[in-house]
């Protein structure tokens, strides 16, 4: 229990500084808000009335405890480009498809990488290991939005599995956006899959190099029987880490893949909010995205203590 408390103040005070950062950051950037809402042919009069009206004139720490407050309730104001919508209702209709496309990516992440990783591991030496690392490091250099403009041409225009742009919301059919996130979730997902592989392999054989796989070994114990019911145990617990490490780069590889196969996600609403200098959309989103990964590891931190109880006894 003092563990998961530890980390949960950690987990609380991580979320402030970042908080802090991302107010502070878009406070200090020059450009001015009023403007940005009003245009460039406003008057100074109307630019100092929608100033005071906005709160911009408080001092700054006044202007982020509040900025706090509503976020914390999540409420993060209202669009400066969007002309009364509010950033909440813009999230609530972007952040379930950014959702689904991340744990599509990260499903395929488990599914693949860890029956491979296991594979190339077993086979460590000969041919399907030395294929799998030669795939895997070609992979690895690919960028995703590479991947995801060599899919669009190749199943798209190519095979016509599906039609590029033509995004279906999840409200209008389930089954069809889900088909559309397929094959931007594999370009998001095949270069973390490559990375998965090939740490995943280095753990098993770090592992099989340990004094008690060679007791194991000693008391009869076949190959698959030790690397199964011992080694995979052990050597998955860097792995978890790794993964957790991963979730921030899903999100992050998945801003520039929404823009590739044209899915109104997070991604492309933040990259529109700051060509328009929106801030409070790219507050919101920054916050967001944080926040997420922030909260995994912090789960990951109990998954991997209760993994490894070891782990309690340090902190």
């Amino acid at each position: 229990m003092k563990y998961v408390l530890k980390k949960f103040i950690t987990l609380i005070i991580t979320l402030l500084c970042i908080s802090a950062i991302t107010f502070g950051a878009f406070s200090i950037i020059p450009g001015d808000a009023a403007v940005s809402k009003l245009g460039v042919n406003a008057s100074p009069q109307q630019v100092e009335a929608l100033r005071q009206e906005m709160g911009l004139d408080d001092p700054i720490l006044q202007r982020y405890g509040r900025w706090l407050s509503g976020a914390v309730r999540g409420d993060f104001g209202d669009s400066y480009q969007y002309d009364n919508t509010t950033v909440a209702s813009l999230l609530s209709d972007r952040l379930p498809v950014t959702a689904m496309l991340s744990v599509m990516s990260f499903l395929l992440i488990l599914v693949i990488a860890f029956p491979l990783g296991i594979l190339s591991a077993r086979f460590s030496g000969r041919g399907p290991d030395i294929g799998m690392n030669l795939v895997t490091q070609v992979i690895m250099a690919v960028p995703s939005f590479f991947l995801g403009i060599l899919l669009t041409y190749l199943f798209g225009l190519v095979l016509h599995w599906f039609q590029p742009g033509q995004f279906v919301q999840p409200d209008e059919d389930l089954g069809a956006c889900l088909c559309y996130l397929v094959f931007p979730a594999i370009a998001i997902a095949l270069p973390k899959i490559a990375m998965v592989v090939k740490f995943l392999r280095n753990s098993v054989l770090a592992e099989m190099e340990k004094d008690y796989v060679r007791t194991a070994y000693s008391r009869g114990n076949t190959k698959s029987s030790v690397l199964y019911r011992h080694v995979l145990k052990n050597a998955f617990i860097p792995v978890i880490t790794f993964l957790a490490l991963l979730i921030a780069e899903i999100l992050a590889g998945s801003i520039i893949v929404e823009q590739v196969f044209s899915v109104p996600g997070v991604g492309r609403l933040l990259i529109t909010a700051i060509l328009n200098r929106d801030y409070p959309v790219v507050q919101a989103v920054v916050m967001y995205v944080t926040a997420l990964v922030v909260v995994i590891n912090f789960l990951v931190d109990l998954l991997y203590q209760a993994v490894d109880p070891r782990i309690k006894a340090g902190g």
